[in-house]
């Protein structure tokens, strides 16, 4: 489970972390990533140092027993990775319908795939 300080929760954080950061897609999951570095002239001057993450898992990954197992494994994953982030990062993951049937560790290799991406090779 991520602490409630690494959690995206404000939809003008997810919006921000989408529309204004990087993307790397992958064939389960999609990462867009918005480091702390980035300015913004529509955003206040306040600045979290804490990276933070948020999940999109809609319908199309399954029910809602499929959806929430897959929320499980990404949060656990991203906990674990959050360390390797640029501090005050937002991380939004969107799982497309394959995840679903996707294992754990089929997961984790996307999730490594993207991240190493959009760091520019320095990830896992």
């Amino acid at each position: 489970m991520l602490s409630p300080e690494h959690r995206l929760r404000r939809r003008e954080d997810f919006a921000s972390a989408v529309r204004r950061g990087r993307r790397a897609g992958r064939p389960l999951l999609v990462v867009h990533l918005r480091t702390s570095g980035a300015t913004d002239p529509h955003e206040s001057g306040e600045t979290d140092p804490s990276t933070r993450a948020g999940f999109v898992v809609s319908k199309a990954v399954g029910n809602a027993v499929v959806r929430n197992r897959v929320k499980r494994r990404l949060r656990h994953l991203v906990r674990e990775r959050l360390s390797q982030l640029p501090a005050g990062s937002l991380v939004v993951v969107r799982a497309l319908p394959g995840a679903g049937d996707a294992g754990h560790d089929e997961l984790a290799r996307d999730l490594d795939a993207a991240l190493t991406r959009l760091l520019g090779g320095v990830a896992r």
